[in-house]
């Protein structure tokens, strides 16, 4: 089971942050999400004090803010404290303004401006959603980030926080059966992290997923050995293309993606760095 701290930060009820919340959840399994309501907030001061809750339990950050100085003092200080900062009404708000030939009658802030920032952040989503799950492998090149592992190594959910933060995510099974394609490990502008995990905690997560789908939980997808083989074919793949490995067993999403985000910034400052 992952764990996610989800902030919903509103200058009203929060209400509408919710249900978008509820929707955009649905669609992961396995996934345990503390959330955490932060309504009526609307001047600095009272920001400033629900982020210092923010950063004590730090996850995925939703807000919808009208007040432009209020909003800009939010991305701000998401931004130095290195969380993803998602606001959740920007995509139908510019789409109905596009079609309608209009400004909304109140702009929230600079992320509405539309800057390369913005737009290189909705193509890294849009690229991370095409190349999940092994998808589109004649576009890996162009990812920042290739992410392999074996079934439910959190690949999806990692991938989906980077590509918030503005990194092209694809992400590749590891199946002794079917192995990936060869040109997975030809690739030049990417970097390639493998995911593991225990063998244990593996078998664990995947019985509740078939738990959850109303599937026989006893089948070879949960058996032991397999799994524990499943695990030692990755293994073997990262150790024999010296790719960082990353174990995901107690860690949750944000913590294996600031990992991530760190072998990334070696790699970018000529560093090395091989596991963590």
């Amino acid at each position: 089971m992952i764990r996610l701290h989800l902030h919903l930060i509103s200058d009203s009820t929060g209400e509408t942050l919710e249900n978008i919340a509820k929707a955009g959840l649905a669609q992961f399994d396995d996934v345990e999400t503390i959330k955490h309501f932060w309504p009526m907030v609307r001047t600095e001061g009272h920001l400033d004090r629900v982020l210092e809750d923010v950063g004590k339990q730090p996850g995925l950050i939703l807000f919808t803010m009208v007040d432009h100085n209020v909003r800009a003092r939010l991305e701000d200080r998401c931004r130095m404290m290195g969380l993803p900062a998602v606001s959740a009404l920007d995509p139908v708000i510019d789409a109905l303004s596009h079609m309608l030939g209009m400004e909304a009658k109140e702009r929230p802030g600079r992320q509405h401006m539309l800057d390369a920032a913005y737009f290189s952040r909705v193509e890294a989503i849009q690229y991370t959603i095409a190349h999940d799950d092994g998808l589109a492998s004649e576009d890996w090149e162009e990812a920042d980030i290739v992410l392999a592992g074996v079934s439910r190594t959190s690949k999806t959910p990692t991938s989906i926080y980077l590509a918030n933060r503005g990194f092209k995510v694809a992400n590749i099974p590891l199946v002794p059966e079917s192995p990936p394609p060869e040109s997975l490990y030809g690739l030049k502008h990417p970097i390639v992290v493998g995911l593991t995990t225990s063998p244990d905690r593996l078998v664990q997560v995947r019985r509740n997923r078939l738990l959850s789908l109303n599937q026989a939980p006893e089948t070879d997808y949960v058996d032991n050995e397999r799994v524990k083989k499943e695990v030692a074919f990755a293994r073997r793949i990262f150790a024999d293309n010296e790719w960082p490995v990353i174990d995901v067993t107690r860690r949750s999403i944000e913590e294996s993606a600031a990992a991530i985000l760190n072998i990334v910034s070696d790699r970018r400052a000529g560093g090395e760095s091989t596991s963590a």
